[in-house]
């Protein structure tokens, strides 16, 4: 009994969404090559829940759209804030901020593209934008290879408070006429 417990613990913690108790019994049953039927997995999962009422844990089981779920307890939800804060505090390298205006203005674009633009490698920088869920893997290019096609993402758009790309200052806005390259000065 124990170590269907244990296993029902590690279904529900290994799950990214939540598990239903169907789910958890059909996969007990394939697993463990047991017979078990969704009264006894939701008395289990009773017993789970109690087990995580206890002060000692910060989190509970909890039941969210007919799939459960471990989640930490609201008594720590405000020291998880700071985290989320601090972690949205860490800024972009400049070549990621090059490399994420590359992006915004010409996409879809690809790897290469920006690459060529930007004279250097981009590896490092797209892999960190896509990791802060700034920019997402659109699609694939029609060119020879399939190579990635990048876009800017919804978190992008949150980010700098727009509604689309379309609202992105113009770059004859940026640029100011003292700034232009070969004007010569009297």
């Amino acid at each position: 009994m124990k170590d269907i417990i244990l296993n029902i613990e590690a279904l529900i913690f290994a799950s990214e969404e939540g598990i239903s108790a169907n789910d958890i019994k059909q996969v007990l049953q394939d697993a463990l090559a047991i017979d078990i039927n969704k009264e006894e997995v939701l008395d289990f999962l009773g017993k789970i829940e109690l087990k995580y009422e206890s002060e000692d844990t910060v989190f509970s089981l909890s039941l969210i759209n007919n799939q459960y779920q471990f989640l930490t307890k609201e008594i720590y939800h405000e020291a998880i804030n700071h985290l989320q804060a601090h972690r949205d505090r860490k800024k972009l390298s400049q070549s990621a901020l090059e490399t994420l205006a590359i992006i915004a203005y010409r996409q879809p674009i690809t790897k290469i593209e920006v690459e060529q633009i930007r004279g250097v490698n981009c590896d490092y920088s797209i892999q960190r934008l896509l990791e802060k869920d700034l920019i997402k893997i659109g699609g694939k290019a029609e060119s020879i290879g399939k190579p990635l096609l990048y876009t800017t993402s919804d978190q992008f758009m949150n980010h700098f408070g727009i509604n689309s790309v379309k609202d992105l200052p113009q770059l004859k806005d940026i640029v100011a006429e003292e700034n232009s390259i070969g004007d010569t000065v009297e």
